[in-house]
Parts: structure tokens; C-alpha cells; sequence
């Protein structure tokens, strides 16, 4: 059919610009990655310069092929070391996860470590509930790691939280992978139940 009139143009014209407009909605509506490095829309994965860590401070994440990242990290010696993941891309964001079931995580690690769930109300400090993160002897593996009270624990070492999980759940900034022995890690993927991290760089 040819179009004679300039009407008949800007009617074409404008019902492709709606269509363009309903695909990137849905796109975006299906939990794409941010426009920059990211994984699972996780911006912030950091080596806090707490621990002889390679690298040292900074953002940990490399590429890992054309459309993807991974965050590597190695631990180098036999005195804490610590990552952090920040859960809303920000230092001053929270995320509410009391209903969340847990996290879906793909990573590979030579030595076990823990994972300290840090809320914003008490952010400092090494007394958090952690839950271990076991070796996966150098393999690549997925594992799913509970919020429920009877997954998490405490570590005499570095001191007992003076409030519960759940309120570590209610206003949680970061989750903080902690070791005190020499590991290579890598992560590839952590899944929060229930939650879509909000890209914000």
C-alpha cells in the first residue's frame, strides 16, 4: 500500500514509536542488567582494603565475555579478609528481604569463608549473623543459601549481634564475605529472592 499523504506518514510513524515504546517496557520489565558492569543488577562488589586481597580496594568485577562480568577476588593470607556486595547499589540504600527465602549463588572457592548479613542500623563491626559458605574445591557450583534463623550463626571470634536476624533482614545494606585463610574466589551470579536490586550508576 503507498502512503500519498503526509497524515497517512505520521500515523505510520507514530504506531512504530509505540510498538518500539511497549518492547522496551516489557524488556525492561524482565530484569536486564544495568548499563554498567553488573551482575544480577548487582553494581558494588568491592574489596574493602580490610586483609591482604587481590585487588587490594575497589570494585572486583571483570569481564567475562561480551555481554557478561564476574567478580574476582583472591584472600592472601591467614588474618580476616573481607568483600562486600552492596545490596542497593549504594552505600546509604537498604533493602527489606523479611520476605525473602534466600539467595541463589553460582561461584567457585578454594578454602570456606563466611557471609556476614549487615543491616544499616548497625553497618560497623565485625559481630554479625553469618552463614558459611563452603569450598567448592576450585569448582564452579550453584548453591542456594536460606534467610531462615536455623541457616545463620554467629562466630565467637568476631563477637555475637546484639539484635536479631530479622532485624538484620528488615534494613539490610550489604552482604560482607569474610575469611581468615588464604581463597580464590569468583562469583558469577546472586539471586535474591523476592528482590530486583535497583541500577543506579
Amino acid at each position: 500500500m503507498r502512503l500519498n499523504s503526509t497524515l497517512g506518514r505520521i500515523a505510520v510513524i507514530a504506531c512504530a514509536l509505540f510498538l518500539l515504546g511497549t518492547t522496551a517496557t516489557a524488556n525492561a520489565a524482565h530484569g536486564h542488567e544495568c548499563d554498567t558492569p553488573s551482575i544480577d543488577r548487582l553494581q558494588q562488589w568491592l574489596a574493602s582494603g580490610e586483609g591482604a586481597t587481590e585487588p587490594a580496594t575497589g570494585s572486583i568485577l571483570v569481564p567475562r565475555n561480551r555481554h557478561g562480568y564476574t567478580a574476582k577476588i583472591k584472600f592472601l593470607a591467614n588474618d580476616w579478609h573481607v568483600m562486600v556486595v552492596w545490596l542497593g547499589n549504594r552505600f546509604e540504600a537498604q533493602a527489606d528481604l523479611t520476605k525473602s527465602h534466600g539467595f541463589w549463588m553460582t561461584y567457585r572457592a578454594t578454602d570456606d569463608l563466611y557471609v556476614q548479613l549487615r543491616p544499616a542500623s548497625h553497618w560497623s563491626g565485625g559481630d554479625k549473623w553469618v552463614t558459611k559458605i563452603p569450598s567448592t574445591r576450585g569448582r564452579l557450583v550453584q548453591r542456594f543459601f536460606g534467610f531462615a534463623e536455623k541457616d545463620w550463626t554467629t562466630l565467637p571470634e568476631l563477637g555475637k549481634p546484639s539484635y536479631p536476624l530479622r532485624e538484620a533482614l528488615k534494613d539490610a545494606r550489604g552482604l560482607v564475605f569474610v575469611g581468615k585463610t588464604p581463597n580464590d574466589l569468583e562469583f558469577r551470579s546472586l539471586k535474591i529472592d523476592g528482590y530486583r536490586p535497583p541500577c543506579v550508576y
